[in-house]
């Protein structure tokens, strides 16, 4: 009987320690990782994608699989199906026009995560497996336009700003090179353009010309776009298109520049002011810990400021002195809430402000406003982006921003 008990007791003791070496629970998961890019490193846009899932997955210490230059078509569902075969179990998907095709690759694969950048399919069809995340990139680019409202006043200190910068109203003409005419482009060229209106301390009024390219990364276009924007009377650009099309113009003629996604300080030594990005390797280790854990991953994440998953890069020698300083006070308003991007107060909509506004957050096919999204907190009322949805919404044509095209 002794020796029964003395077997049955080993054998009690071999099943406990054998479930403390594999964590004998759901909380253990294997993961593997897909990344599914629209471009290749030379797209500044999914280079940010590429470092931060490399960063993310070295940290975790798991294995990640890239895929570059996948189209916005099949070939993305396709992509997601090889990755599938190869043991991914979190496949992300960086473009907007990936989301139709990886849908489809979530409904009939339950047991793989599939996520998806900027896209608002995860937030109105619920499917668990196929989740959203974006951040307040707009906070990013509104602290960006701070130091390109300094480097304004620097400029129009030193007389740089000549009568070619001025518009007909004596305003002084910055300009913006946006890919698309979508709610993602208006609210990041907006919050941009307020931005620059906030850190400029001169008293003329600023006018931004915006010029489309109807592509995310085509650096012609985008470096012909920048040209003519120079022309125009420019004084400074900005950009939410992925080339480095409109940083090289911008060298060229000797315009500043503020740019998107990463530095362009080595190709851009002498205008470079400064550049905004989200810092996608925040959202890399919280799918890759949650997964692992077991845990359902948020529908529709978004991150912030406070998080780091919204970053600006070092200033470039061509940002005005006591940059960073303001920066840092604008950013800790931000981060407590003083501070509003799309405060109704510093902005106006045919020579009113804003008291009210239907959004399309739970977009349809006919994009149908659903959700009012005028808010007011400690007294400031304010459009209240992705606070609703991460994919922004803003897509309100605001008055000082003139569009030279509009077909995209």
């Amino acid at each position: 009987m002794k020796k029964l008990l003395t077997i049955l007791l080993v054998l009690a003791l071999s099943l406990t320690l054998c479930c403390g070496l594999v964590a004998c629970n759901k909380n253990n998961t294997e993961v593997k990782v897909g990344l599914i890019c629209l471009h290749g490193e030379s797209s500044t846009y999914d280079k940010n994608f590429i470092d931060a899932f490399k960063a993310g997955c070295k940290a975790k210490g798991v294995e990640l699989v890239i895929k570059t230059d996948i189209h916005e078509t099949n070939e993305c569902y396709e992509t997601a199906e090889d990755l599938v075969d190869q043991g991914c179990n979190i496949i992300f998907a960086d473009s907007f026009g990936h989301e139709a095709f990886l849908y489809q690759a979530a409904q009939e694969h339950k047991d793989v995560t599939f996520a998806h950048a900027t896209g608002t399919t995860a937030h109105t069809k619920k499917l668990d497996n196929f989740v959203n995340a974006f951040a307040s990139i707009y906070e990013g680019r509104y602290l960006a336009g701070v130091a390109a409202g300094l480097k304004l006043s620097e400029m129009e200190a030193a007389g740089q700003i000549t009568a070619k910068n001025l518009d007909e109203n004596g305003a002084i003409i910055i300009g913006y090179v946006g890919a698309y005419t979508y709610a993602e482009v208006i609210s990041g060229y907006t919050s941009w353009y307020l931005g620059v209106k906030a850190g400029y301390t001169g008293d003329r009024d600023i006018t931004m010309k915006v010029q489309f390219t109807g592509t995310w990364y085509n650096e012609t276009d985008e470096k012909s776009a920048a040209e003519a924007l120079i022309d125009a009377g420019a004084a400074l650009i900005s950009q939410h298109a992925d080339s480095m099309g409109a940083p090289t113009a911008c060298e060229n003629a000797g315009v500043p520049n503020v740019s998107y996604n990463g530095s362009t300080a080595t190709a851009c030594p002498n205008t470079f002011i400064v550049s905004s990005r989200i810092n996608w390797q925040v959202y890399c280790e919280y799918l890759i810990d949650t997964v692992r854990a077991g845990k359902k991953v948020d529908t529709d994440w978004t991150g912030t400021i406070d998080d780091n998953s919204v970053v600006l890069t070092d200033l470039g020698t061509a940002a005005a002195a006591n940059t960073q300083t303001r920066i840092n006070e604008v950013k800790a308003q931000l981060a407590n809430g003083s501070l509003k991007v799309f405060d109704c107060s510093k902005f106006t909509v045919n020579g009113q402000h804003l008291t009210s506004y239907m959004a399309d957050v739970d977009t349809d096919a006919n994009y149908t406003p659903d959700t009012e999204v005028i808010k007011t907190a400690n007294g400031v009322t304010y459009f209240a982006e992705s606070e609703f949805r991460s994919a922004p919404y803003f897509d309100i044509r605001i008055d000082g921003i003139v569009l030279l095209n509009e077909k995209f």
